[in-house]
């Protein structure tokens, strides 16, 4: 069984209060034909591991959902973007508005595999930093990352410029970029970032579970 299984049974207190966990669960799984967050992996939804992780580590946790009736169950506050249609970026933005801690750590909602000791070191290095983003050679996992909120008046004017693109924030900002070396000391199959966009890719995780 993998290192973060969401085991409930006599967790301790989470450590991290002065940064809020927030769940992107706003995509609208077009690509995948139905709502993927609700799709099971070990006999559990991907978003319960997903919550299971985050609020073991963070004492506030999130959820951004422009339908919000639909994840009520996992009694999470809940919160729609402040304007729609913009993607990822437009969750960032109103979680930051939001949360009243200095920071965010936010992640996609279908990431089962998140590794409690990755996320523990990129908190512990986010001090000083408007970001903390996974890379791994060009690839940027902007997506599994903490945000300052420090960040907002940039994506306003990404986003009053018609620039949607989170990466492109980046150049603005203070980044601790993690790099890959970084990553597989805590993560050394880089499976934190996996998740799924087509049932085939659902597939393909279910054989690394088996096989963990």
């Amino acid at each position: 069984m993998p290192e973060d299984s969401g085991n409930t049974k006599a967790r301790p207190a989470p450590p991290y209060g002065n940064i809020a966990g927030v769940i992107l669960a706003g995509g609208k799984s077009s690509r995948y034909g139905r709502n993927k967050a609700f799709e099971k992996l070990g006999g559990k939804t991907l978003i319960n591991h997903v919550v299971d992780t985050m609020t073991s580590l963070f004492q506030h946790t999130i959820l951004m959902t422009n339908t919000p009736s639909e994840y009520e169950h996992l009694g999470l506050d809940m919160y729609e973007d402040l304007i729609k249609g913009l993607g990822p970026i437009g969750g960032i933005y109103t979680a930051l508005k939001k949360i009243d801690q200095e920071a965010a750590f936010l992640v996609a909602c279908d990431m089962p595999f998140l590794n409690r000791s990755l996320i523990t070191y990129m908190v512990s290095v986010w001090e000083n930093n408007d970001v903390v983003v996974p890379r791994m050679g060009w690839k940027l996992e902007a997506l599994h990352a903490i945000y300052r909120k420090s960040c907002v008046s940039r994506i306003e004017k990404n986003i009053g410029n018609g620039i949607y693109q989170v990466i492109q924030i980046f150049d603005h900002l203070t980044v601790r970029y993690v790099d890959e070396e970084e990553i597989r000391q805590f993560d050394p199959q880089l499976r934190s970032f996996l998740n799924i966009n087509r049932p085939q890719d659902l597939r393909r995780l279910e054989n690394l579970w088996q096989n963990s």
